[in-house]
């Protein structure tokens, strides 16, 4: 595996790993068809949205990492009550 499939695979650094397998699962199993995917698509973005914003927060904070940890992350998304996206 390539270095760089290796980081989009890796849980701390990509938020939206779950989302990614489930857009591409769906896109799968409908024949490629991205009609039928649309509701998945629609959450990737969100949810890409959404750590995208934390991230930009975190920089301007000087917070290290940027990227939230995986465990950090989902102490996040249960404060705030569940995800949002």
């Amino acid at each position: 595996m390539s270095r760089n499939v290796q980081r989009l695979r890796d849980h701390d650094t990509n938020p939206c790993l779950a989302e990614t397998d489930a857009s591409r699962q769906c896109m799968d199993d409908n024949n490629y068809r991205k009609d039928m995917c649309a509701s998945y698509f629609l959450k990737y973005k969100n949810c890409r949205k959404f750590w995208h914003a934390i991230m930009i927060q975190r920089r301007r904070d000087d917070v290290k990492p940027n990227m939230p940890t995986a465990d950090e992350r989902e102490n996040i998304l249960k404060s705030i009550g569940g995800t949002p996206y």
